[in-house]
């Protein structure tokens, strides 16, 4: 059996605290061609996920705030937020399932946050074709995104596209 505890919990966000990434993740699934995907991925405030979506190969999504908050933003093709989605332990939504080829991306809205996050397999790194266009890869503007993320509201567009 295996058990997502507070152990577990304290673990991943103690290594997104000391990672470049601010990221930690904690695989459920046995192996990458699992055709089920399940993890847990600890976010610090500040990581940056680059907007973007599941087209190739086409599949949903499905996050789950097991602790902290984040806020989910989806996006039109030209980068304007179509929703604005705050997911936490203690509000009205929790857990989203986010639909393939929908862009989207999530910030971490405090320390110590960690979502559950369930997809189709197998794993298929990121290909550039699935990164939104008007989003920064990296560096400062990608930083800049990022803060924005936090502030966003639907109808609101990244100013720098």
């Amino acid at each position: 059996m295996k058990r997502i505890d507070p152990s577990l919990l304290e673990t991943l966000t103690g290594q997104a605290a000391i990672s470049p990434r601010m990221r930690a993740h904690h695989n459920l699934h046995p192996k990458l061609d699992d055709p089920v995907q399940r993890l847990c991925i600890a976010m610090e405030p500040g990581t940056y996920v680059r907007p973007h979506r599941h087209a190739e190969p086409e599949t949903w999504e499905i996050l789950l705030v097991l602790r902290g908050a984040v806020a989910l933003l989806m996006f039109d093709d030209k980068g304007q937020v179509q929703e604005r989605i705050e997911l936490t332990t203690d509000k009205e939504a929790g857990a989203v399932e986010i639909p393939a080829n929908a862009w989207h991306a999530v910030a971490s809205l405090v320390p110590g946050t960690v979502v559950f996050e369930v997809k189709q397999g197998p794993y298929v790194p990121t290909a550039e074709i699935n990164y939104a266009p008007w989003s920064p890869a990296d560096g400062e503007a990608a930083q800049r995104l990022e803060a924005w993320y936090h502030h966003a509201q639907t109808g609101d567009i990244w100013p720098e596209v």
